[in-house]
């Protein structure tokens, strides 16, 4: 059996308060696809950093087998020395290997000329990535790789992470991803990391099952505390010589008992509805927009309805954002007309946390927000028109007192945009525009956005590159594609992809209407394949041509005729690269000739 890629040994953790691990022991062997899941704040990027030699335990070790090289994606990080992103992801290859660079920047959507000083935050933490992907370490560890992705790039980074041979362990919020990728689980919990053998799509059903089982042992243990106590108050003074073991079992039983840790509960989060808006909320005709020349959206026609759940989808970049503010009334178009229906209350949730000071308290930046301030009340805030404690109310997301009195930016990313729900979920509203809410969001959150936006009964305009999250929530769909183009399909985003494959797009005009459209044909009467089938022939000339440019670039390398004399070891890689790409490239071109054939036997 091969040696593992990497071996932890009884690491324990301690920053200063109650341990983050104890005793803990993981192994992650050879081609190890396994998702690493927990709540926010429960120790997933500490653990990982412990795993990458970047955060040293107190107590353990951490092993890696000879030759294996461990690469970690940084979620910020440091360019120093760097003058474009390029540079920084090509630092850690060999001369004549920044051909890698380029192929991953084009999957990746990030200009590798970008100088670093001028470069957002998205685009470092693409060039982070695309680091670590050209680097091909054997053990790659990846802490929410998706964040900053739009949906082809993050439908790029999963082909390549089914491809790689390497070993890999992915933090990440996006579920459809999760579950195509990961074969085995790792599991923070209070402290604890528990591993199953099976991906993220048996997780939850693996989870309730040991919730369950620690419910009934700790169910047993109150019955027998209640019995041994009902024994101690009937008869001990009789019996005090003879039964002081018995006395001593029952204060180990309660100490049992208050040593166990309480599982985190759910945040009480919910939106509140005020007063209902006009049935028809937003009317648009003829919208035409561009900047400097560039068209974002031409002559679009919509009408949102009191209750409809509209995605926005589309690369990085098309003016989903812009389209949203000239449909509120923030941004002028060129041409066109928008109404907007009566009574409407909105709350916004941006991507950006701008909302939040991050050198200020958890405290302060509730009570300091004019729309929550109590006045003369320095300890309670306004929530849904009733003052409340603000730790009370920081409680119900999950917040303790000590965290409330810290800085914000001690805060994880999922636990920031916690906070920023709090700040929204404290007005009422009956308009919802929420800018990419699933970010940093751990699964139990998402999953509880996704019930509370379900009741809620105003309308909602979503900005989200979460495919699953997006079939859950949207009743329609908007896809820009580029050029100005934009148009409406029924349901989210599985539904959107259908029927664009069908060459069918349809502008529902309710939410009625959007659940009707989601259903479709389950064929297309065009090619006689299925859906998804079309969609995939339409595909595939693309990824051939990806994978003939690859090869391109390693024969060019191979050519070198003192590369093997001079680097034998990076010329047996470029062989294996070369060898796998052909394989690659002969599965491709066979599928793409079953899938065309069955099209013009059916035509």
């Amino acid at each position: 059996m091969a040696a593992p890629l990497l071996q932890l040994n009884d690491i324990s953790l301690t920053f200063g308060g109650d341990p983050i691990f104890a005793d803990m022991a993981l192994v992650v062997q050879p081609g190890d696809r396994v998702a690493l899941v927990g709540r926010n704040g429960s120790g997933k990027s500490t653990l990982m950093k412990v795993m990458a030699g970047l955060v040293e335990a107190d107590i353990g070790s951490v092993t890696a087998a000879p030759g294996v090289r461990v690469g970690y994606m940084e979620q910020e990080p440091t360019m120093d020395g760097h003058a474009t992103l390029g540079d920084y992801a090509a630092s850690g290859l060999d001369v004549g290997e920044n051909y890698r660079v380029e192929m991953v920047a084009e999957g990746l959507k990030f200009n590798p000329e970008t100088e670093v000083s001028k470069a957002s935050g998205g685009e470092r933490r693409r060039a982070a990535l695309a680091k670590l992907m050209a680097e091909a370490p054997e053990l790659m560890l990846l802490d929410e790789p998706t964040n900053h992705l739009d949906i082809e790039a993050i439908a790029w980074l999963e082909n390549e992470l089914k491809q790689t041979r390497a070993g890999y362990v992915l933090i990440s919020h996006d579920r459809a991803i999760l579950n195509e990728l990961t074969r085995a689980t790792l599991w923070i919990d209070r402290g604890m990391v528990r591993r199953a053998e099976q991906g993220f799509a048996g997780f939850e059903d693996w989870r309730d099952k040991l919730w369950e089982e620690e419910d009934q042992q700790r169910h047993k243990l109150n019955r027998k505390i209640k019995a041994e106590a009902r024994w101690a108050v009937e008869g001990i003074s009789a019996r005090r010589k003879r039964n002081q073991g018995r006395v001593r079992a029952l204060q180990d039983l309660r100490a049992e008992r208050a040593a166990q840790i309480k599982r985190q509960g759910a945040a009480a989060m919910r939106f509140e509805s005020g007063q209902s808006s006009g049935k028809k909320v937003i009317v648009a005709e003829g919208l035409t927009k561009a900047f400097a020349g560039k068209p974002i959206i031409n002559n679009f026609d919509i009408t949102i309805q009191r209750g409809d759940r509209v995605a926005f989808v589309g690369p990085n970049g098309v003016g989903k954002t812009s389209l949203i503010k000239m449909l509120m009334g923030d941004l002028e178009p060129d041409s066109g007309t928008i109404q907007h229906g009566t009574n409407l209350t909105r709350a916004v949730f941006d991507q950006t946390r701008a909302a939040l000071n991050p050198d200020t308290t958890l405290w302060d930046n509730l009570v300091n927000d004019p729309t929550m301030a109590v006045s003369g009340k320095a300890d309670q805030i306004m929530v849904r028109g009733q003052p409340k404690h603000v730790v009370g109310y920081l409680k119900e997301f999950l917040f303790d007192e000590a965290q409330a009195r810290a800085p914000v930016r001690a805060l994880s990313g999922g636990e920031k945009a916690r906070l920023l729900l709090a700040r929204l979920m404290a007005r009422e509203s009956n308009l919802l525009i929420l800018d990419e809410p699933t970010n940093d969001l751990d699964i139990e959150t998402l999953d509880l956005l996704q019930d509370i936006l379900g009741d809620y009964p105003g309308t909602v305009l979503l900005v989200s590159h979460d495919r699953d999250f997006l079939d859950r929530v949207a009743t329609t769909t908007i896809a820009m594609e580029g050029r100005g183009t934009a148009t409406v399909y029924a349901g989210g985003y599985s539904d959107y992809r259908a029927q664009r494959g069908a060459d069918a797009p349809v502008k529902p005009a309710s939410k009625k209407a959007s659940k009707a459209g989601a259903k479709g044909p389950a064929k297309s009467e065009k090619s006689g394949l299925s859906y998804v089938e079309t969609h995939r022939l339409e595909e595939l000339p693309g990824e051939i041509d990806r994978v003939n440019a690859e090869i391109a670039k390693l024969e060019e390398l191979m050519a070198d005729p003192d590369l093997f004399t001079e680097n034998p070891v990076k010329f047996q890689k470029a062989v294996d690269a070369l060898t796998a790409r052909h394989a690659t490239l002969s599965t491709l071109e066979q599928e793409w000739l079953d899938l065309e054939e069955r099209a013009s036997q059916s035509s």
